[in-house]
Order: structure tokens, then C-alpha cells, then sequence
């Protein structure tokens, strides 16, 4: 490929993106360079503190229920109090409670603070998501999505080969380094980010009858929207398994940790070499054939494992399989995320979204080791591929639906716009028949540009 053909595959990648994307980009970055903890910290448990396996457990299960609890008040407070200032809270709480966490000692000490780190770092997120649907133009941010979807991985690869090298001098370091740098990205917030929240409803949500003050019911009875959230929950609770019952079942069929560090960063790697080309491709098709493309291909990727046996070249096949459709569905279902959520409840909106993911990464560990070890790890594959087929049939019922319900007022719309062309009684016929069929058509095609 030709320097010139590369340069304009960049521009069509990274141009066109305000300024204040990239600095949200950079403390998106910067923050998953740091993040050492959650990493390591069943090892620091384990290994450095000598507490048991089920001590671990526990607290990687408090750390998963604060992200849980805070999901849902980080978006309440992303909408009252604004964008801004739930990152910098969030931020720096987050500093604080991961530094406290590397300091105290007493078991209860250390899941109470645990719980706190998991609610502080969850807390971002609806804030994050919120203020990049807001700078965004809308055709461009299945592409801003994806850009932070590589960033978070990048910064996960490098954080997680820097923190192995770290953990051998110091498990502090590890504390102490993430303190730091997500201090960093909060001065980055502080010194580059402005407030993006909207000051008043748009429009068309106010003719929709929104109001600006939106509640977490006005939420739980968008039925769309939850039939989102809930198929994302399926497709998080497969994407955990990577991390509990895939590692199980590669140690059943006799393979060692090596084996599973060199497999799970397969994940890694495709993400980072590919999502930016990827996104360039999937960019403007259909978002409807996308997700249930990407559905198909995380469940049946899973699927594959039931045939691994003890082949690692077999089990990173399937992790190439669903890696593609995590890197399809995450930046597609974001911009359908955003395309449902009104705009004064857009951190509402994100942070439910964002608790389906805490509620898998809580609840996938439990149900994985259940099934494994009730029915076997080939059942926890089958079911795996069913649940993808699952979850491919409700996007494409959902977005059939969604496209009907479209055309419906589109049509409407075309009704009323020739209904008010008709001349009221007493009033003369106009004397322009073009200049008047000029203007019903453009009331009927301009909604279908919209």
C-alpha cells in the first residue's frame, strides 16, 4: 500500500473529530494505562497477603457490586449535575481508593475498600459515553465509539504486560501507579474538558412530549431501550467467560496458564490491529445485519470451545471468532445506545446500559462455574452458541420493529404535510400547481433525510 493510500486511510479513520473528543480520547487512554489493580488483585490477595481463593472471590464479587451500584447514580448524576463534574468525582475518588486499598491490611478493611474502588471506577463510564454522544456529530460516532473502544484495549495491553513486571518489585507500585495516573487523566478533565451536557431539549424531543428531567422509571419503561439492555447482558455475560470458565476448561483438558495468557491475547492483539480498519468498513452498512453478524459470531465463537479439547491453536481460533463480533457489536450498539436515549437523559440511559455490563461481570462467574461444574464445560459451549442465536433473533426483531415504526411516521407525517395543502373552504385553489407539489414533497422527503 502507497504512503499516500495510508495517510488517507488514517484521515478517514481519526479526521473530522473535535478537540475535545481527543482530549476525552487521551484520558481514556491514559487512565487504561494505569489500570494495574483490578488486574492483579486476586493475586495480590492470594500471593502477597496469603488469604485464601474464596477470600479473592469475595472480593472481586464486591468489586463487581460496586460498579453495579454506582452504574445506575453515576447516570443520574451525569444528567443533574453534568458531565464535568461526575468525572472529576468519579476520578477522584478513584485515585483515593485505590491508593487506600494498597494500604490497608485487615481483611474487612480490604473488601469494604475493594467495593469502594469497584463504584469509583464504574462511576466514569455514563459520564464518559454521555459527553462523547454529545461533541459527536452523529455520523461520526460509530467511528468516536470504536476509537475509545481501541483505546480502553490498547491501554489494557500495555497496563497488563507493564503490571507483571512492577508486581515483581512491588504490589504498592501497582496501587500507587494507578493513583497517579488516574489523577492524571482527571487534570486532563479538569485543565481540557468543557461541560457538554445540553442546556434544553431539542426540538423533536419536545414535540415527542420528553421532558428535560427524566427518571431511572422513564428509563425501565423505554421497552426498546431495555430490549437493548438486555440483549447487551447476553452477549457481556458470553464475553466474561474469557476470564473464569474459559481458563477452567483449558486446565480440564490439561493446558496451563501459559497456555491461556498466550490464547486470551489473541483478544488483545486482533483488537489493536484491526478495530480502527474494521470500523472503516462497518462504518456506514446496515446497523440491523451488523449486530446480528456480531451476535452470531460471539455465541458461535464460544461455541467452537466444545471442540477445542486440549488444542490452544484451537481455542485461540474461537477467541478470533468472537473477538470479531465484540469489535462489530461494541461500537454499533453504542451508536444504537445513543440513537434511543433522549438527550437530556443520555446519562440515565448510559448507566443502564453500562449495568448490564457490571451485572455480567458479576453474575458470569457464578453461572459459568455452576454449569461446568454441574453438566460440564462442552454444555456451558452449546448453550453458548445458543445464546448468540438468541440474542441475533431479538436485534433483528427489535430493529425490524424499529424500522416499521419509522415508516409508519414518516407517512403520517407525508398525511398531515398533504392534508394541510388542501385548500380550506372559501379559499382559493393556489395558482402554482409546481410550486405546490414542490413544497409536498419536500414535507414528505425531509423526515426521511433526518
Amino acid at each position: 500500500m502507497s504512503f499516500s493510500r495510508l495517510r488517507r486511510a488514517a484521515a478517514e479513520s481519526v479526521g473530522g473529530l473535535p478537540r475535545q473528543f481527543w482530549w476525552l480520547w487521551i484520558g481514556t487512554l491514559v487512565n487504561r494505562l494505569g489500570a494495574f489493580v483490578a488486574t492483579f488483585l486476586a493475586l495480590y490477595l492470594t500471593v502477597e497477603r496469603g488469604y485464601s481463593a474464596s477470600y479473592a472471590g469475595l472480593v472481586g464479587a464486591l468489586y463487581g457490586l460496586g460498579g453495579v451500584v454506582s452504574s445506575i447514580g453515576a447516570g443520574v448524576l451525569t444528567d443533574r449535575i453534568g458531565r464535568r463534574p461526575t468525572l472529576l468525582v468519579a476520578q477522584v475518588a478513584t485515585a483515593v481508593s485505590v491508593a487506600s486499598l494498597g494500604l490497608v491490611t485487615h481483611p474487612v478493611a480490604i473488601a469494604v475498600v475493594a467495593g469502594l474502588v469497584g463504584m469509583a471506577t464504574n462511576a466514569s463510564r455514563p459520564a464518559v459515553q454521555a459527553m462523547m454522544a454529545d461533541i459527536v456529530r452523529p455520523e461520526d460516532r460509530v467511528r468516536a465509539f470504536s476509537l475509545n473502544y481501541w483505546a480502553i484495549n490498547l491501554g489494557f495491553a500495555v497496563s497488563s504486560a507493564g503490571a507483571g513486571l512492577i508486581a515483581q518489585y512491588s504490589y504498592h507500585l501497582l496501587f500507587f501507579g494507578e493513583a497517579a495516573m488516574v489523577l492524571a487523566t482527571a487534570l486532563i478533565t479538569f485543565w481540557k474538558l468543557s461541560e457538554s451536557r445540553p442546556a434544553a431539549a431539542t426540538e423533536r424531543e419536545a414535540g415527542a412530549g420528553r421532558e428535560a428531567d427524566i427518571s431511572m422509571w422513564t428509563v425501565l419503561r423505554d421497552k426498546r431501550f431495555m430490549v437493548v439492555v438486555a440483549l447487551n447482558l447476553l452477549l457481556a455475560t458470553l464475553i466474561q467467560q474469557a476470564f473464569v470458565s474459559l481458563p477452567i476448561s483449558m486446565g480440564q483438558h490439561g493446558l496451563d496458564s501459559t497456555d491461556f495468557g498466550t490464547v486470551i491475547a489473541v483478544n488483545g492483539v486482533l483488537i489493536v490491529l484491526l478495530q480502527l480498519p474494521l470500523t472503516r468498513f462497518i462504518e456506514h452498512r446496515d446497523p440491523a445485519k451488523l449486530l446480528i453478524v456480531s451476535a452470531l459470531l460471539t455465541g458461535y465463537g464460544f461455541g467452537l470451545n466444545a471442540f477445542a479439547g486440549s488444542s490452544a491453536v484451537l481455542y485461540a481460533f474461537a477467541v478470533v471468532v468472537w473477538t470479531l463480533g465484540e469489535m462489530i457489536n461494541s461500537p454499533t450498539q453504542m451508536g444504537l445506545v445513543v440513537r434511543l436515549s433522549p438527550t437530556h437523559g443520555r446519562g440515565r440511559y448510559q448507566g443502564m446500559y453500562t449495568l448490564s455490563w457490571s451485572v455480567a461481570s458479576l453474575g458470569a462467574p457464578l453461572l459459568g462455574g455452576t454449569v461446568i461444574d454441574h453438566f460440564g464445560s462442552h454444555t456451558l459451549w452449546a448453550a453458548s452458541a445458543i445464546v448468540g442465536t438468541i440474542a441475533a433473533l431479538g436485534y433483528g426483531l427489535l430493529l425490524r420493529s424499529m424500522r416499521a415504526e419509522q415508516q409508519d411516521e414518516r407517512e403520517g407525517e407525508r398525511k398531515e404535510s398533504e392534508a394541510g395543502e388542501q385548500p380550506r373552504e372559501g379559499e382559493p385553489e393556489p395558482d402554482s400547481g409546481p410550486a405546490r407539489s414542490g413544497s409536498a414533497e419536500g414535507a414528505a422527503v425531509s423526515p426521511a433525510r433526518d
